[in-house]
């Protein structure tokens, strides 16, 4: 079983098609590539968008995301959630398995433990509410002054954080292993090593939690996406924009 690591895709994936991937023609559905976060397949769920997303199952492999901050997290919730290898996902189509948040996976005899989301950093200029009677009058004007904003249920949900549920679950995931895994995939870093990367940039409690998890949890390497470039910080924490990465 080989897996590969790559991070956010935003619905495009060339990186994973032949020209692109050179393991692609000896791989088989044991084998996986695991997306960090703003996988972005599942967005308006049009026919172009479902095409895609046929496209990506006939492939070989099997291909893996954990959530980011631009997820459709409206259509993710309809899709029915399922046990897989020891933790929860929810099948995008029948080889694309959406990992979900704070559980612990065993692919290849070693641990992963998975937790998604981000907060937007992308709309300095507010969230737009559809129900406002002023919305139309409001996006607008921000479109024509060129403001940075987002549209709630349209292209931003307050579910890009994880609830108090979905907290306690991974702290009880990571109790049955006792606190010890092999690899960690989120699509945002531990506090203190987004303070490294952005310092202007502030917590939340994901980023707390996973402050958290990065002092308690022994590991060997984090997996991330986010930020948008490839790189390795204090030689574990592993930084993927368009890099495929084979552990």
């Amino acid at each position: 079983m080989a897996v590969f690591m790559t991070g956010d895709t935003h619905g495009k994936f060339d990186r994973l098609e032949a020209g692109a991937f050179p393991e692609l023609d000896a791989l088989t559905r044991e084998d996986c590539v695991i997306i960090c976060g703003d996988f972005g397949g599942v967005w308006e769920g049009g026919s172009k968008e479902n095409d895609m997303l046929d496209r990506l199952n006939q492939r070989p492999f099997t291909t893996l995301f954990v959530d980011g901050n631009h997820e459709n997290y409206d259509m993710l919730a309809r899709f029915p959630v399922t046990e897989w290898r020891g933790g929860k996902v929810q099948a995008v189509r029948p080889n694309i398995l959406h990992l979900m948040r704070g559980q612990v996976f065993a692919l290849d005899g070693k641990r992963f433990f998975t937790m998604g989301g981000a907060s937007t950093h992308d709309a300095p200029d507010g969230i737009l509410n559809p129900g406002s009677p002023t919305f139309l009058e409001d996006y607008q004007w921000m479109r024509s002054s060129g403001a940075r904003f987002r549209v709630n249920h349209r292209s931003w949900w307050e579910q890009e954080l994880p609830s108090p549920e979905e907290l306690q679950t991974a702290r009880e995931s990571l109790d049955r292993v006792g606190w010890k895994v092999d690899y960690i995939v989120t699509h945002c870093a531990p506090d203190s090593i987004q303070k490294g990367l952005v310092p202007d940039r502030g917590s939340d409690c994901l980023t707390e939690f996973l402050e958290e998890v990065r002092v308690r949890c022994a590991f060997e390497y984090w997996f991330m996406g986010h930020y948008h470039r490839d790189g390795v910080i204090e030689n574990r924490y592993v930084l993927l924009k368009n890099e495929v990465l084979r552990l």
